[in-house]
């Protein structure tokens, strides 16, 4: 029993999700089939469910994203049907939230990074380029969070990006992009500060982190 969700382009990797009865065992894999590469998802009766809250809990869902977007193949017992339905509910139901500590942290990272790519000299390529990705990075963490939508990395981070917010998620891609292009950090910038006003402003020295206690 299996699902697939296609790759555009001829470089792209399938990825297959691949439904097991119990007693077997569940794991990943990359496969080559008549020259294309197929990423495969394996997982078992007994533990998808775990599988979709591992997925939830990094607040990504990829393999919940998979199930439920993806086209099945193959599914004589019905039991893909049901497993395709259940991660639809939790896509819909949405990630969890950030607690307060990963707000701050969020808050905190973020000002760092831009206060750190407003000093970066343009000259200084290899760290202006360093320093945007890490901005779009920890904005686009926030953002998604903000919004109660789910977050991506890789070539997911634009489009769950601008299917979060078209507007603010565009403007934190172009800004990045005119760093890439042009070496210019204004708007990316811009877009930063304007995340961080949705999230309780710049955190820098008011912010403090307790060390766990020592083993």
């Amino acid at each position: 029993m299996s699902v697939v969700h296609v790759g555009s382009g001829r470089g792209a990797v399938s990825d297959v999700a691949v439904f097991l009865p119990d007693g077997e065992v569940g794991g990943r894999e990359v496969v080559r089939r008549h020259g294309r590469l197929a990423e495969l998802f394996v997982h078992t009766v007994g533990d998808v469910s775990a599988a979709f809250e591992r997925d939830r809990a990094q607040r990504r869902g990829t393999v919940l994203f998979l199930y439920a977007q993806g086209l099945p193949l193959l599914d004589p017992g019905g039991h893909v049907a049901h497993v395709c339905e259940r991660a639809r509910e939790v896509l819909a139901a949405g990630p969890p939230l950030l607690a307060p500590e990963e707000w701050e942290r969020g808050r905190y990272l973020l000002t760092c990074f831009l206060d750190d790519l407003a000093d970066a000299s343009p000259a200084a390529r290899y760290e202006q380029l360093a320093l945007a990705d890490v901005v779009l990075r920890e904005a686009a963490h926030l953002l998604t969070a903000h919004l109660g939508a789910w977050n991506g990395i890789g070539r997911w981070l634009p489009r769950r990006l601008l299917g979060a917010d078209p507007v603010l998620g565009g403007a934190l891609l172009t800004g990045h992009r005119a760093v890439a292009e042009q070496a210019d950090s204004v708007r990316l910038l811009e877009a930063g500060a304007e995340m961080l006003g949705l999230c309780g402003g710049p955190l820098r020295e008011e912010c403090v982190q307790y060390w766990g206690p020592s083993a």
